[in-house]
């Protein structure tokens, strides 16, 4: 496997927001890629091209579209951190229980959380990476989708499960909190992982790709 590529495609039409963003992600001293698209069709054109280890989704570069589809359309190449009014927020919830989404709230630095939010994403992305020397030929045509089938799946109960007893952590003791937000990183690594494997596959199948 190739190293990891450190693609962050952010989603912005506020060019200065874009600016204080970039200088956040920056700040951290590790090269990164950070292409700009200011709208939908934008950052569907970066993705026919590049594969981005995260999208960052401002509200601004909606133009108007519905947010939870936009979201769940972009969750199928990559994980995505959406910038929006904090009144979006519940709207997001399931989403971001899942495991592929995180939500900033439109508040405060909320950019430097932003930043701080697409380090750790491809913090685990890299940790997630593997060496892919699996025997392409002996598998099933349909291996990418059983894979992400037969993971995901229970994944996505598992990670609900647990963000839904931390919603009520004030009433947890620390230790079982502590023990569900392990939980939750473990799973969403193992989401990562499995995401990487997939795309591996379609990209030694480009065949199936367009089956």
């Amino acid at each position: 496997m190739t190293p990891l590529e450190r693609i962050v495609l952010l989603g912005v039409a506020d060019g200065a927001l874009a600016r204080e963003l970039i200088a956040e992600v920056m700040c951290s001293g590790k090269a990164y890629q950070l292409p700009v698209a200011a709208g939908l069709a934008q950052i569907r054109a970066h993705l026919e091209s590049v594969s981005p280890v995260v999208i960052l989704l401002d509200e601004s570069a909606l133009n108007g579209a519905p947010l939870e589809a936009a979201v769940r359309e972009l969750t199928e190449s990559s994980s995505v951190i959406v910038v929006a009014n904090p009144a979006q927020q519940s709207q997001m919830a399931r989403l971001v229980a899942e495991g592929d989404v995180e939500f900033v709230a439109r508040v405060g630095e909320f950019t430097r959380l932003a930043a701080s939010l697409i380090e750790r994403r491809i913090r685990w992305a890299e940790r997630s990476q593997v060496a892919l020397t699996l025997p392409w030929s002996e598998l099933p045509a349909n291996f990418a989708e059983v894979l992400r089938h037969e993971i995901n799946n229970p994944l996505t109960g598992i990670l609900g499960n647990a963000e839904l007893l931390l919603a009520h952590r004030e009433k947890l003791p620390a230790s079982a909190a502590q023990r569900l937000e392990t939980i939750v990183d473990l799973a969403v690594r193992l989401r990562e992982t499995i995401r990487r494997i997939s795309n591996a596959w379609a990209e030694d199948h480009p065949q199936l790709r367009s089956a």
